[in-house]
């Protein structure tokens, strides 16, 4: 467990990247609430959710030995604020995963330049400073994955993921209705459809698919 500590602190900053990014997106759209709120802001504390961002990812540590999946606190958003309603709901929904492939892209670049930087430099003098490297090497690499992981999670068309505000806006006013009312209870349906083979799988080869650029760009330069 402890050998997995490295993902946790590229985990809590994805996560915080992405309500950031659907409350700047909806700023953007004319809804300043999130603003107002407090919630565009790095500070970490107004944006912890006790379940999705200390509870779940401790759990599957301890239990898989490994964590790809938590959540911040939502941030807040009017659509009542918005120009045109469904196509700025379809807009900040996707600002948060594609904020998550932004931050899989400059982890790319970061674990490019401290892998020059360790070459360069050769051998440590000190030891610490040895598995500090390491330490960032694998916390950026599995920032890569992670972030990936993050914004096809998300993209998900089930209550409450962002894939579901996304499908939502695209159906008819009562049937849209009825379908946001599943809530967090379609968190439920999720577990369930991971365990699914042809849904795992679709899900694994999306990842793989998506991750595999991002390595090429790695191995490209290194």
């Amino acid at each position: 467990m402890i050998d997995q500590l490295y993902i946790l602190p590229i985990l809590l900053f994805s996560v915080i990247i992405h309500e950031i990014a659907h409350g700047w997106t909806a700023l953007i759209l004319g809804d300043p609430t999130a603003k107002m709120m407090g919630r565009l802001t790095l500070n970490p504390i107004p944006h912890i959710d006790l379940v999705g961002s200390i509870i779940v990812p401790l759990f599957s540590l301890i239990a898989a030995g490994s964590v790809f999946i938590a959540w911040a606190k939502p941030v807040p958003v009017n659509p009542r604020n918005f120009a045109q309603y469904r196509r700025d709901d379809i807009l900040v929904s996707v600002a948060g995963p594609a904020s998550n492939i932004i931050v899989a892209f400059i982890c790319s670049i970061v674990v490019i330049l401290l892998a020059m930087a360790n070459k360069s430099v050769g051998a440590w003098d000190s030891p610490i400073a040895e598995q500090a490297m390491v330490f960032l090497l694998r916390m950026f690499y599995g920032g890569v994955y992670l972030n990936i992981v993050l914004a096809v999670f998300n993209l998900i068309p089930v209550p409450p993921l962002d894939g579901s505000h996304v499908l939502a806006s695209l159906l008819p006013g009562k049937v849209a209705t009825a379908y946001a009312r599943i809530g967090f209870a379609g968190i439920f349906v999720i577990l369930f459809l991971m365990r699914v083979p042809v849904f795992s799988d679709a899900f694994q080869g999306i990842i793989s698919g998506l991750f595999h650029p991002f390595r090429t760009l790695i191995e490209y330069f290194l």
